[in-house]
C-alpha cells in the first residue's frame, strides 16, 4: 500500500488547514467546528458498527451521555481526579457494550435495533428520574477540563481525539479483524462456516464503537461544563445516523465530510430552526434517491466524470473495448 498517494496527501493537506484554521475564524466558529468534531467521532464509530459490520444500533449515542456522566459523577460524588473520572467513564462504556452485546448481539436486524433503542430509553429516563443524584432534567455541571470556556483548547482537543479515532478505525479495517467484520456484515452464514466467531467480532466491534463514543462523551461533558440526559434524546441518535448517510456509509471518509457539512448547514440555518430537520431530510431523500452512496458518491461519479472529459473519447472507447473483451 502506497503511504504517499494522492487520497493520503488531500487528507494530509486538509489536517494541516484544519490545524491552523482557529488563527483566522472567530470564537463562534472555533466552537460549532469543536461540536462537529465531537460528532465526527459519533458518527465515524456508529459507521464502524451500522457501516462496516452490519449490526444497527440505536443506542450508540447513550453511551457518550454515560461516559460523559460517569465521568462528572465521579469527580463531582467521589472528589476524583481528571486522570480517573476520565478513564473510568471510557472503561464504564466499554463494559456495559460488552455486556449489552452479549446478551443481544446474537440477534440483529430490526430486533437489535429495538433492543439497543430501549436500552437508550431506559438509561435515559434513569438519568431524568434520578434528581438527587443525576440533577434530572436540569442535569449536573461538569468540571471543565481546561479551565475556561474559550473554545481555542476544546477545538484542538476534539480534532485530535477525531484523528486518533478516524486513524485506529482504518487500522481496523485494514487489519485480518476488518475482512472478518465485512464477511460477517455481508453472509454472517458464509462467514461462520469459514471459521470465523461471529459473535465474538460483534461484541468486539461494538465495545470498540461503543468505547469511542464513551470518549467522545467524556470529553464533550468536560468541555460544555454542564451535562444531561438531552444527550440521550433519539434526535441524536438520528442525527448521528443522517451525519453517516449524508456523507457516504461503509466509507472512512463519509462520517467526517458529513458530520462537518451537515453541522455547517445546521449553522446556516439557524434563523429557520423550525425547518432545519425538514430540510435535512429533503436533503436525505434526495442524496438517497440519486446518490445512493452519500456525497462520496457524488464525489467519484465527479471524479469519473472529470478524467472521461480529459481523457476524450478514445479513452473511452478503449474502456469500453477492455470491459468487452
Amino acid at each position: 500500500m502506497k503511504i504517499f498517494n494522492l487520497k493520503n496527501i488531500g487528507l494530509l493537506v486538509l489536517l494541516i488547514v484544519a490545524v491552523f484554521l482557529p488563527v483566522v475564524i472567530s470564537d463562534y466558529w472555533r466552537f460549532v467546528l469543536t461540536i462537529a468534531f465531537f460528532y465526527t467521532i459519533m458518527a465515524a464509530s456508529w459507521n464502524l458498527l451500522g457501516g462496516y459490520t452490519g449490526q444497527f444500533s440505536l443506542g450508540h449515542h447513550t453511551f457518550a451521555m454515560i461516559g460523559a456522566y460517569t465521568s462528572t459523577l465521579l469527580m463531582q460524588k467521589a472528589g476524583a481526579p481528571f486522570w480517573v473520572s476520565i478513564p473510568a467513564g471510557i472503561l464504564l462504556t466499554m463494559i456495559i457494550s460488552s455486556l449489552l452485546g452479549v446478551m443481544c448481539l446474537r440477534i440483529h436486524g430490526i430486533y437489535l435495533a429495538l433492543i439497543t433503542w430501549a436500552f437508550a430509553e431506559v438509561v435515559r429516563n434513569y438519568f431524568r428520574l434520578h434528581y438527587a443524584f443525576t440533577g434530572g432534567d436540569r442535569g449536573i455541571d461538569s468540571p471543565l477540563i481546561f479551565g475556561t470556556m474559550k473554545p481555542t483548547p476544546y477545538y484542538y482537543l476534539f480534532l485530535g481525539i477525531a484523528v486518533l479515532a478516524i486513524v485506529l478505525i482504518a487500522v481496523i479495517m485494514r487489519s485480518k479483524i476488518g475482512y472478518y467484520l465485512r464477511s460477517i456484515r455481508d453472509d454472517p452464514i458464509a462467514a461462520r462456516s469459514m471459521g470465523v466467531d461471529i459473535v465474538r467480532y460483534k461484541i468486539f466491534v461494538f465495545m470498540v464503537a461503543s468505547g469511542l463514543a464513551g470518549m467522545a462523551g467524556v470529553f464533550y461533558g468536560h468541555s460544555i461544563g454542564l451535562i444531561s440526559p438531552v444527550m440521550g434524546d433519539f434526535n441524536e441518535m438520528a442525527m448521528i445516523i443522517i451525519f453517516v448517510v449524508i456523507g457516504g456509509m461503509r466509507t472512512q471518509a463519509g462520517p467526517i465530510v458529513g458530520a462537518i457539512s451537515v453541522r455547517y448547514l445546521m449553522e446556516l440555518l439557524r434563523a429557520q430552526s423550525e425547518f432545519r430537520i425538514v430540510i435535512l431530510t429533503a436533503i436525505v431523500i434526495l442524496i438517497m434517491r440519486f446518490f445512493n452512496g452519500g456525497l462520496m458518491e457524488l464525489f467519484r461519479r465527479l471524479k469519473k466524470w472529470i478524467r472521461r472529459d480529459r481523457e476524450g473519447p478514445v479513452s473511452a472507447y478503449q474502456e469500453l473495448e477492455q470491459k468487452q473483451g
